[in-house]
């Protein structure tokens, strides 16, 4: 028993120098620590003071947003209830809900008047609730479809919240608001108000009381008008528009000035010493030389970018992005439209595209015509031949689809914009190489299409048809365009005003060419009414030379005054008329007939009887099989050869003319302005 006990005492025995090396292990490496910690203070302070900093920068920034959230809608509740008080109705809304292109056209037939509360927040950007606003506000200010008259009997007020700290975003959005309602003829009822969130700057000493002064002026403001008063701006204006129209167009001017500024990737000069001196070889021969006139001057300068300061600013009015020295990329009002349920272009009537997947591009700004309906108003250079720096293919592609989807992203949350297309609309599908220029001038067309075509994105690509051995060189497209503005040789003059000196037999060739081609082939004529309505037989003896599998006939897009075009509105036939033309011309005819309709692009589709199979039309067109039919094409060397029928599919009822629809797709909702009279508004 001893012994057992002895055993058991021994198993649980830790001897004492064991348990004191433990503790001496421990110290040893507790010292070692804190002596390296003492060793780096200076980093371990130098980190804890940056933490510090970062955490009191973000909590004042976090303090700020919810002060001016904050404010804004006590100002809304405050200035509500005193409207309100004074028996006046009034109704608050959020910004946020809304929408802007069904609601503002209303308010000029009301009696109603706007009142906009806005905080300006980081950057000089709008908050999240007003981004939507803000965009779509900015660009009808600049867009010729919605024109100069479109807010005209509206009537408004503006108060803006901002922090006159930042210096160059202070009360930004306000000032924006305020000059694009001003630029779409909306009348102010008085001036636009500030309040400053910096107490030190602030007016009153404070943004409340900055807000409560210029409250009180607007009540008073609306007991006058509510009294009948017709003056406006508390009196300065007349006809309730700023007498100090030459103020609001500077700031207008400063404004883009500062965009071009503020936009400098976007800029389409580049500073450098080969540009000065170009330039100012250029300048010593004249201000304003066209290519096909340079003659030896052109021999002595060197390759310049198509990319020049007038183009810059017409690119930034029309809400291009640029890519390299001479391509662009835009995103389409239609894109935008099925992107929120308004239905598609007339490419998604007659051939079935997703407009809301369709990017609009072109490899070359660059043009040989000077049309006098081209909506660019003729800001982009022109020219016979390529004599530009040229950006490789790879790269206008990458940055193209790049630039689509960034712009696609900004319609996140945009009140209307159905989800599944938003998603759907990241992954671009059709390529429309029709935005401006000739794109066939550009040298790695071939290249481009190809490369478009691996991605499995259709290809549409339009010619002004002066180039024919450049179409005869073409690879196969998904479809191809010949615009035939004319069907005389005067009248082409008159139109398109070629660049050309032999402008008429590149017309005719180029034609011809486009009858040599196996795939879908389109003849695009525009109705320009009292230039080129009349012809009927001359544009059936060009029908017959280029046998086109369609003809599209649309009628003139009004693109606002230039003094580069001297069309008009009455140049723009309606749709009845273009109905009646396109009739007379099918009697003409024997082989094509009318097949589809899209009335909101005043725009008809002739079809070859090709394409009438069994008493049903099938004009539009099955893009995995093209994709698959291009795919041996390329993979066989060119010898697998393929033609328009074998990638074509079914028309939809709604799409055949004749249609109670009218090309309108009725899985989309119709949407129309209250105040159109015509419809300008193109493809």
């Amino acid at each position: 028993m001893p012994l057992i006990v002895c055993l058991h005492k021994c198993a649980n025995y830790i001897p004492v120098h064991s348990f004191t090396g433990a503790l001496n292990d421990v110290w040893e490496f507790t010292e070692s620590y804190l002596l390296t910690v003492w060793q780096n203070r200076v980093y371990v302070y130098t980190t804890a003071a940056v933490l510090i900093a970062v955490c009191f920068t973000v909590n004042m920034l976090f303090k700020k947003v919810i002060k001016c959230n904050y404010m804004q809608l006590c100002c809304d509740v405050f200035l509500a209830g005193d409207v309100i008080a004074q028996g006046i109705q009034c109704e608050v809304m959020d910004m946020k809900e809304y929408d802007p292109e069904d609601r503002l056209a209303e308010e000029c037939t009301s009696k109603m008047i706007c009142v906009f509360l806005v905080a300006t927040y980081t950057d000089g950007q709008p908050t999240e609730s007003a981004e939507w606003f803000c965009k779509w506000l900015e660009e009808a200010s600049t867009d010729f479809r919605y024109g100069k008259t479109y807010l005209k009997g509206m009537r408004y007020a503006v108060f803006g919240l901002g922090n006159s700290v930042y210096v160059g975003h202070y009360n930004t959005v306000s000032k924006n608001i305020d000059k694009w309602l001003w630029m779409l003829s909306a009348a102010r009822i008085m001036t636009r108000g500030e309040g400053d969130c910096n107490v030190v700057k602030s007016r009153h000493g404070s943004v409340q009381a900055d807000f409560q002064a210029w409250k009180t002026k607007f009540l008073n403001r609306l007991q006058a008008l509510a009294k009948g008063e017709k003056k406006a701006c508390s009196g300065k204006c007349k006809s309730a528009s700023c007498k100090n129209k030459k103020k609001h167009k500077e700031e207008a001017e400063d404004s883009q000035s500062h965009a071009e500024k503020n936009n400098s990737e976007e800029e389409l000069m580049e500073s450098s010493s080969d540009a000065e001196s170009s330039a100012e070889e250029e300048k010593s021969h004249g201000s304003v030389i066209d290519m096909e006139d340079l003659g030896n001057v052109m021999n002595r300068m060197k390759k310049a970018k198509v990319k020049t300061k007038p183009c810059s600013s017409t690119v930034l009015t029309y809400r291009y992005k640029l890519i390299g020295s001479h391509s662009g990329v835009k995103l389409c009002r239609w894109t935008k439209s099925m992107l929120r349920g308004r239905g598609g272009c007339y490419k998604h009537t007659f051939y079935g595209i997703e407009s809301h997947r369709c990017m609009e591009t072109t490899p070359s700004l660059a043009c040989a015509n000077k049309c006098v309906f081209c909506w660019r108003h003729h800001t982009n250079p022109v020219g016979t031949e390529w004599r530009w720096k040229m950006d490789p293919a790879e790269k206008i592609i990458q940055e193209a689809v790049e630039n689509h989807k960034n712009m696609i992203r900004q319609f996140r949350g945009v009140p209307g914009v159905r989800p599944e297309r938003f998603e759907e609309g990241l992954t671009v599908k059709h390529c429309a190489l029709s935005l401006v220029g000739e794109p066939i001038m550009y040298p790695e067309i071939n290249s481009f299409l190809r490369l478009l075509h691996q991605q499995n994105i259709s290809s549409f690509l339009v010619t002004n048809a002066q180039f024919p051995e450049e179409i005869r060189s073409l690879v196969p497209v998904t479809q191809l365009y010949v615009s035939v503005d004319a069907s005389t040789k005067d009248s082409l003059k008159k139109i398109d005003r070629p660049l050309f000196k032999d402008f008429w037999q590149r017309f005719l060739d180029s034609l011809r060419a486009l009858g040599e081609k196996q795939q879908r082939t389109v003849y695009r004529l525009t109705l320009v009414k009292a230039w080129n309505v009349d012809e009927l037989k001359a544009y059936a003896d060009l029908i017959a030379l280029g046998q086109p599998d369609f003809i599209e006939v649309k009628g003139v897009t009004y693109c606002g005054e230039s003094s580069a075009s001297s069309l008009t509105m009455a140049n723009v036939p309606w749709h009845e008329e273009v109905i009646y033309f396109v009739q007379q011309l099918a009697n003409l005819l024997p082989d094509y007939e009318i097949a589809c309709e899209h009335e909101h692009s005043n725009c008809l589709l002739l079809a070859h009887h090709k394409f009438k199979v069994d008493g049903e039309w099938w004009t539009w067109i099955d893009y995995e099989r093209f994709q698959e039919l291009i795919q041996e094409y390329e993979e066989s060397g060119g010898t697998k050869i393929f033609s328009a029928m074998d990638y074509m599919a079914k028309t939809p009822i709604w799409a055949i003319f004749g249609a109670r629809e009218r090309g309108f797709d009725p899985s989309d909702t119709r949407f129309q302005r209250k105040n159109k009279t015509k419809d300008i508004s193109g493809c």
